[in-house]
C-alpha cells in the first residue's frame, strides 16, 4: 500500500502525499465555512498486530478549553493537512483513553523506539502519515536531524532526498509510559530476533524499557537474552521486572548464570526471588552463590549428567536420550560410582561415547586419571588448567571426590583475560 523502509534505504518515495505529525499537531480544525472551532492536540490510533500501518481512528480536539475525542470519521483531511469537522455538534465531554489507544504525540513524537530491521534504538523525530481514501494511516517514522530541522522552521512538504525514515511496520513501541497501552502483541518481531541482537538493542535502552521488552519475550528466549548482559545489567532489569515473571527467567538460566545475576541484587531482592523460583532449581542457585565469584565454586555451573559405571555405552545412550532435561553444555559424561552417589570415578567424552560399540561396559571407555580442582582453588587457576591441558570442561570436586560442578571454557576464559577484558566475549555453550 505505502513504501516499506524509504530514504534510508533508497526505495522509492510513497505514492501518497505524505503528512507529518509535528504539521498537524496544534493546527486548527475549520467547519465546512472554514470558520476555526477547534484546535488539534493529538492523533488516536488503536494498534492492530495484523495491520502493518496503524489507522487513526479519533483526534484529541481542543474546544473552549476542554480537551474532547472526535473520532475521525467526523473529520476530513486534504493533502496539505488542513482538517475540516464535518458535522455541526459534537460530544464535549472531557477526552478520556480507552484501552489499546496509542496517541501518537503523548506516546511515540520525541520517544525511543526499536527498530527492528535495523537491530537499532532510534528516537522518533517526527512521523510521517498517508491520507489513503479519506483514511489517515501512520507509515514511517523520521529519525535523522531533518525532522528536527523542519519541526524548529515549519517548513513541510516533499520529504527531502537522504532523510531517515524507518517504516512503522518495522518498529515497537514501550507501554511503560502508558499502561493502557497493551504492546505485548507487537513484540512478535523483536521475538525473532537472535538472543544477541536483542541484548544490543536491550543495552541501548534504560532499565525500566529493558525491562519491558525481556517480559515480552518467551523464558527460554529471555534467559539466553539475560545471558548476553552484563551482571550489573541483569541486576537492572531483573529489577524493574515483576516478580514472578523474573523468577521464571531465572529458572530457564543455568544456575551459575542466574547466581551471578542475583548476586549483583540486594539481598533481600535475591532471596524474594530465590523463594518464588522452583524448589529445585532455586537451591542449586543457593549452593552456588554460597562460593566467592573469583573461585572454581563461584564460577562453575551444576548444569552436568552424571551415569552409574554399570551402564554399558549402548544404555547410556538411551538414557541421555530419555533425559527430560538436557543441559546446554553436554560435551562429557561424568562417571559416579552408582545410582545414588555423587563420587566421580571417571570422564567419558561425548565423542567417544558416540563411536564405541553399544556393548562397551561404560568403566572400559572412561579416563580415570583426569584433571579437577577443588571448589575453592582460584578462578586464574582454573582457567589457567584448562588452557593448558585444552579442556573444555573441569570437574569441581569436594574433599571426598565427590562432583560439585563444572567449570565450562566460556566461564573460565575470562579469568585468563586483564579485568577491564572480562564479560565481553561470547559465550561458546550457550
Amino acid at each position: 500500500m505505502v513504501a516499506q523502509r524509504q530514504q534510508d534505504t533508497g526505495r522509492d518515495e510513497p505514492a501518497v502525499p505524505v503528512i507529518y505529525l509535528s504539521q498537524l499537531l496544534g493546527s486548527p480544525i475549520r467547519d465546512e465555512r472554514g470558520e476555526k472551532v477547534a484546535t488539534l492536540r493529538d492523533l488516536i490510533v488503536r494498534l492492530d498486530p495484523n495491520e502493518p500501518f496503524d489507522r487513526v481512528t479519533g483526534i484529541v480536539a481542543r474546544i473552549s478549553r476542554r480537551s474532547v475525542y472526535i473520532p475521525w470519521e467526523y473529520i476530513s483531511a486534504d493533502e496539505r493537512g488542513a482538517l475540516t469537522l464535518r458535522i455541526a455538534r459534537v460530544d464535549l465531554r472531557p477526552f478520556e483513553r480507552r484501552e489499546g489507544e496509542m496517541l501518537l504525540g503523548r506516546d511515540v513524537l520525541d520517544k525511543q523506539l526499536v527498530d527492528i530491521e535495523g537491530r537499532r534504538v532510534v528516537r522518533a523525530n517526527d512521523l510521517q502519515l498517508a491520507l489513503v481514501d479519506g483514511t489517515l494511516r501512520v507509515v514511517g517514522v523520521c529519525v535523522g536531524g531533518r525532522a528536527l530541522w523542519r519541526r524548529l522552521t515549519g517548513h513541510y512538504g516533499k520529504p527531502a532526498k537522504g532523510e531517515r525514515v524507518i517504516s512503522w511496520q518495522d518498529v515497537e513501541g514501550f507501554a511503560v509510559r502508558n499502561p493502557q497501552v497493551k504492546l505485548r502483541e507487537r513484540y512478535s518481531r523483536l521475538r525473532e530476533l537472535h538472543p544477541v541482537e536483542i541484548a544490543h538493542i536491550v543495552n541501548a535502552l534504560s532499565a525500566r524499557e529493558g525491562a519491558e521488552v525481556m517480559a515480552a519475550l518467551d523464558d527460554e528466549k529471555a534467559a539466553d537474552t539475560l545471558g548476553e548482559l552484563s551482571e550489573e545489567r541483569q541486576a537492572e532489569i531483573l529489577e524493574g521486572m515483576d516478580e514472578e515473571r523474573a523468577a521464571d527467567i531465572l529458572e530457564r538460566m543455568g544456575p551459575d548464570e542466574a547466581a551471578d545475576a542475583l548476586a549483583e541484587l540486594p539481598e533481600e531482592k535475591a532471596q524474594s526471588l530465590l523463594r518464588r523460583m522452583e524448589q529445585e532449581e532455586a537451591q542449586d542457585v543457593r549452593e552456588l552463590m554460597r562460593y566467592s565469584e573469583d573461585t572454581a565454586g563461584g564460577i562453575m555451573t551444576t548444569d552436568y549428567v552424571t551415569m552409574p559405571a554399570h551402564l554399558t555405552v549402548g544404555e547410556t545412550l538411551q538414557r541421555l536420550r530419555s533425559l527430560d532435561w538436557k543441559p546446554d553444555f553436554l560435551h562429557y559424561i561424568y562417571v559416579v560410582d552408582n545410582e545414588q552417589s555423587e563420587h566421580l570415578a571417571g570422564v567419558v567424552s561425548l565423542r567417544d561415547l558416540i563411536l564405541a560399540d553399544p556393548q562397551t561396559p561404560l568403566t572400559a571407555l572412561m579416563e580415570r586419571d583426569f584433571k579437577w580442582v577443588a571448589p575453592d582453588e582460584r578462578a586464574e587457576e582454573t582457567a589457567r588448567i584448562m588452557a593448558e591441558y585444552n579442556l573444555v570442561a573441569l570437574p569441581v570436586l569436594d574433599e571426598q571426590g565427590n562432583l560439585q560442578g563444572v567449570v565450562t571454557i566460556d566461564d573460565a576464559v575470562e579469568w585468563l583475560l586483564p579485568e577491564p577484558e572480562r564479560h565481553r566475549l561470547p559465550r561458546l555453550f550457550a
